[in-house]
């Protein structure tokens, strides 16, 4: 039974992006007979607003879409992620990095990675000694992934996009990751990947933008020993000028297109979806 999942974050309101992509995963779960699921991830309660979360339920269901309850909350379980740093910590893959972002900067050039440049490693480097004189010190680290470490033991790995062609995996693209903030505990990245595998998500629906991602997503998932899903990672919806919509850039909101007066069918067209 195929399993998707639509998992914003309620930090403003859904665009016309967020509708393609909640749209794409529900009508891959009705066609299969599956299930499609509705999770919020609010982990990050410095920008996370009931407000927001409230709408994302109004303009969903204005849409036409319908999903299986309870709503899985990201900060409602926040002991198991706990649990998976832990067992990432117990596999030695995990070093506390106490490095600010002028730190890095400071460092020099960086080798670049798909999302900028990668980590320099300045907190790999450091010594138990050194590192347990800053905790006592009162510094609140945040924790990264070794991804060399990491790569070895997860080995060689890959992951199916939609057809019979596996895309291999690069375990160091993303560099030595941040998977627990210092102000919010867990990151996306070790979240969504214990939220998919809790709730059963056999297909992950989500934009091109995240497919980088997905190189650490599968070795999360190796070394916590969890199955790993499909993936379908779609096509933008841009702009007039060729970006993708942000809530950061501006992007206009479902709901203000709906005070506008079009209709949920206009809307589902403009996502790319006509049924």
């Amino acid at each position: 039974m195929t399993v998707t999942r639509f998992a914003p974050s309620p930090t403003g309101y859904l665009h016309l992006g967020h509708a393609a992509s909640a749209l794409t995963g529900w009508h891959a779960a009705r066609q299969s007979g599956g299930r499609f699921l509705l999770r919020i991830e609010d982990i990050d309660h410095t920008r996370c607003r009931p407000v927001f979360e409230d709408a994302i339920h109004e303009d969903l269901a204005w849409l036409g879409l319908d999903w299986e309850r309870p709503v899985r909350r990201q900060s409602e379980h926040r002991a198991e992620y706990a649990a998976a740093l832990a067992a990432l910590d117990a596999l030695g893959v995990l070093y506390p990095c106490f490095c600010t972002r002028k730190d890095i900067e400071a460092a020099g050039q960086a080798p670049q990675g798909p999302e900028g440049p990668l980590y320099p490693g300045l907190c790999r480097a450091l010594d138990a000694r050194e590192r347990e004189r800053r905790l006592a010190a009162g510094a609140v680290p945040a924790m990264r992934l070794d991804a060399k470490r990491a790569a070895g033991i997860a080995g060689e790995l890959s992951w199916n996009e939609g057809g019979p062609a596996q895309v291999p995996v690069d375990p160091r693209r993303l560099g030595d990751a941040v998977l627990a903030r210092k102000d919010i505990g867990a990151s996306y990245h070790l979240a969504v990947v214990v939220d998919d595998a809790a709730q059963g998500v056999t297909l992950v629906t989500r934009g091109e933008d995240l497919a980088e991602a997905t190189h650490l997503h599968r070795v999360l998932q190796a070394l916590l020993g969890l199955a790993a899903p499909d993936y379908h990672h779609h096509k933008l919806v841009l702009d007039d000028e060729g970006r993708r919509l942000a809530k950061r850039g501006g992007a206009k909101g479902i709901r203000a297109i709906r005070e506008a007066g079009m209709t949920p069918a206009e809307i589902r067209a403009l996502a790319g979806f006509s049924d």
